[in-house]
């Protein structure tokens, strides 16, 4: 993990490798952000026609590098795009610097330390910037050889360490808005790791042992149901799922209390160790980044983590539904009926459509403690893919102002996300001549189909919101702003958000 320090030092003194700063995009050419001040005056205030000659417009995500000015102990600028500049008297977007932060620590691999000089109005925007700086610093190695060659791992390791200029040492709010950033980036990197991790490793014993070694890390309760435990419970949905695998399933529940709480936050999250679709195969080609579909669980996991690291006066419960799907001879097969948690039964009319199943036993779980609302992660459906692209996820609820606010903490933390509905006349395609219910139904508008069903397991009263996340979890492109190609951690930073405001007391 980079190390982050807060500096009053100015740039030209500070001993680094590199010097990060902002460029904005004008209506007449580049301009040089705040915080860049000394590098601009070392070029007699021409620093914009400069990188303008090398190229560089302001356009977001666009790095330009040069030679650090005569008498900067630093021998490298890194001029990185903040996109367009604000109006008069504005601030810069929260986003923008988080992004811009995130590409600069990408671009700079290999480097031991840099000084990120970039617009640097408050604390807020202090976190946004070692949120990007944490998050695009990223990298996922576990797996790589180390080869016998200093020279080249140095080069292939993460910035080590990032002083954040402007940043006050001894400020209340500067210090408390890098350690917020710290452990919300830290769980998020720790699910991207969860993600990215090759599902041999990783089944649903492998996950469940995880979240206890951090429970007890981090002080928490951690009740973990196996097979037997699920079986005597009647866990029908997850068992369903989970017994064509020789990796049994598993239901983790984590606690986080606070003394000070009077409310309570559910989080369930999808769990699919690995998604082949079971009896239902999924066709050549759509298995190879199914090592993903447990990007759900991990979200919830680390929401929960940061939860506590934060020390947030709110009851946050997390559910892990944890299954591995797969063929076999005891797989549950299409026609297949499963009497759920909730005493409900379900037609299996698809063996892939199970990320609905596992999480509709948690859901009823999670109901039968009366929490204040419940929210559900899932990579749940390729319609909502289709509908909302790669970067954008769903939001349904049964209640339109909880879907608004937390659409509201999503946009405000940096994920993008999209209220969608949940109409009434899709359910009937769910009817089912033998069970009270089918886990599928029409094939248009498949994402909402999936929420309706999820819907019915959700106990009368609460105050249920289902994110789709489907789209933006995996990254199969190349990395973009702070986000890397693999596990992204999508949804992490919203369900923290969420905590934080119902900690508040802003969500009623």
């Amino acid at each position: 993990m980079t190390a982050l320090t807060l500096s009053t030092a100015a740039a030209p003194g500070l001993r680094a490798d590199a010097i990060v700063i902002g460029v904005a995009k004008g209506s007449k050419g580049p301009v040089v952000a705040p915080g860049a001040e000394a590098v601009d005056q070392a070029y007699d205030g021409r620093l914009a026609g400069v990188l303008e000659t090398l190229g560089a417009s302001g356009a977001e995500g666009e790095v330009t590098k040069l030679p650090a000015p005569t008498g900067f102990k630093a021998p490298l600028v890194v001029a990185v795009g903040l996109g367009a500049e604000p109006e008069k008297d504005a601030a810069y977007d929260a986003e923008a610097l988080r992004k811009a932060a995130g590409v600069a620590a990408r671009t700079l691999t290999g480097v031991k330390k840099a000084a990120f000089a970039l617009p640097l109005t408050d604390a807020a925007a202090l976190g946004a910037i070692a949120e990007g700086v944490l998050l695009g610093a990223y990298a996922f190695t576990a797996y790589k050889e180390n080869g016998k060659d200093a020279k080249a791992r140095a080069g292939k390791a993460p910035l080590a360490e990032a002083a954040l200029l402007g940043g006050k040492p001894r400020d209340k709010e500067h210090k408390a808005a890098v350690e917020r950033a710290t452990a919300v980036t830290e769980e998020l990197n720790r699910a991207r790791d969860l993600i990215n991790m090759p599902p041999n490793d990783l089944d649903p014993a492998a996950f469940a042992a995880i979240a206890q070694a951090a429970a007890k890390e981090h002080g928490l309760k951690v009740q973990v149901l196996d097979e037997k435990a699920l079986e005597k419970g009647g866990y029908g949905g997850i068992l369903g799922v989970g017994k064509g695998s020789a990796s049994g399933p598993r239901l983790v529940k984590l606690s986080y209390t606070s003394s000070k709480a009077d409310k309570h936050l559910a989080f369930v999250g999808k769990g699919i160790t690995y998604d082949s679709g079971g009896i239902s195969l999924k066709p050549a080609g759509h298995n190879e980044t199914m090592k993903c579909d447990m990007s759900g669980a991990a979200a919830v996991f680390a929401a929960v983590v940061a939860a506590a690291r934060l020390g947030l006066e709110v009851n946050v419960t997390g559910w892990l539904a944890l299954a591995e799907n797969m063929p076999s001879g005891s797989a549950t097969r299409p026609g297949d009926v499963l009497r759920m948690y909730s005493g409900k039964t379900v037609e299996v009319l698809n063996t892939d459509a199970e990320g609905r199943l596992v999480l509709a036993d948690a859901l009823w779980a999670a109901s039968q403690e009366k929490p204040d609302a419940v929210v559900d992660v899932a990579t749940l459906t390729g319609a909502m893919v289709l509908a909302l692209g790669s970067r954008t996820f769903g939001i349904m609820a049964n209640d339109d102002s909880f879907r608004s606010a937390l659409h509201e903490a999503a946009e405000e933390v940096g994920e993008p996300a999209w209220p969608m509905p949940l109409p009434e006349h899709l359910r009937k395609g769910m009817d089912s001549p033998t069970a009270d219910i089918a886990n599928m139904g029409e094939r248009m508008g498949g994402g909402l189909v999936a929420g309706l069903f999820l819907r019915e397991f959700v106990g009368e009263g609460i105050t249920w919101a289902h994110l789709d996340i489907a789209g933006p979890a995996f990254n199969e492109g190349g990395p973009f702003g702070y986000t890397p190609k693999g596990g992204t951690g999508s949804a992490v930073r919203t369900l923290v958000r969420l905590a934080e405001l119902t900690a508040a007391g802003d969500l009623g």
